[in-house]
């Protein structure tokens, strides 16, 4: 099923689901398409046959350059307090950097320039796979303002603390060959095979046991800034419900049958 609007593109594929940015010429994002990439999100959320999800965009140039600064200076968006004027149930910015609820991985397929608010949905996903010629930078300062959609609380996790401030103070672009050598970027590729490479990961993401699978970042998540000492505590006792019923599910037990049996397994997700 595709579902299409001027904006964005959303396509399901088994159980692979697909987004593309559609906003030329620089996949600026305003409120409503923000609002539609939070919906396209809920979907593959609530969606118990979605597994994966890619996003994307059209052009070579240009993955995202964030918030349309157009419809800043119009007044179609507000900057004080602009995160009243979001969904919260709908992810935040963008429908990713903010959904606290979501479990399913989700892989950037990153086919151009990657900046601003561009740059915080790529650091939201999970996997980050990008064009050579893919560059990042955060450009917000020269503009009187900052980076509040994720890029604040994620890049010094990512980067060394200084680089990170490079880019933050600086807004010099980092090309992705040096992205990928602070481990930023997982894996850079030729623009041709960028959707290609992309979809490997997510159909053999797609093959695993889907509760396995998003038990990982349900506990990462919950465990995140914690000792490892009280990271276990969290994992033994915490309130982890993807976990537990992985735990007691059919799959494991299937997963390790198969193994025996020499065969492939037969998921069910439950």
């Amino acid at each position: 099923m595709t579902r299409k609007n001027q904006d964005i593109i959303a396509v399901e594929n088994g159980p692979l689901y697909e987004i593309t940015i559609n906003r030329p010429r620089v996949n600026a994002i305003d409120t409503p398409t923000s609002r539609k990439m939070g919906e396209a999100f809920v979907h593959f959320r609530d969606h118990p046959d979605l597994k994966v999800c890619i996003i994307t965009a059209t052009g070579e140039r240009i993955f995202s350059a964030g918030w349309d600064l157009k419809a800043l200076d119009g007044g179609d968006i507000n900057l004080d307090n602009w995160w009243e004027d979001e969904d919260a149930s709908l992810g935040g910015f963008a429908g990713i950097t903010e959904i606290w609820d979501l479990n399913k991985p989700v892989i950037a397929a990153l086919n151009g320039l990657t900046i601003g608010g561009g740059f915080e949905i790529a650091l939201a996903c999970d996997l980050i796979i990008a064009a050579e010629h893919v560059e990042f930078a955060l450009p917000e300062l020269p503009l009187g303002i900052i980076p509040d959609a994720g890029a604040m609380q994620r890049l010094p996790r990512r980067l060394p603390y200084n680089i990170a401030l490079e880019m933050l103070y600086l807004g010099r672009r980092m090309p992705a060959a040096e992205a990928a050598r602070y481990g930023l970027v997982n894996k850079v590729v030729p623009a041709d095979r960028l959707m290609d490479s992309a979809r490997e990961w997510a159909e053999q993401l797609a093959n695993v046991a889907p509760l396995a699978l998003q038990s990982i970042k349900e506990v990462l998540r919950a465990t995140d800034g914690e000792s490892i000492r009280n990271s276990f505590h969290k994992m033994r006792t915490g309130d982890l419900p993807v976990y537990r019923e992985m735990l007691r599910s059919g799959d494991a037990g299937e997963g390790v049958k198969a193994f025996v049996e020499k065969r492939k397994p037969d998921f069910k997700g439950r």
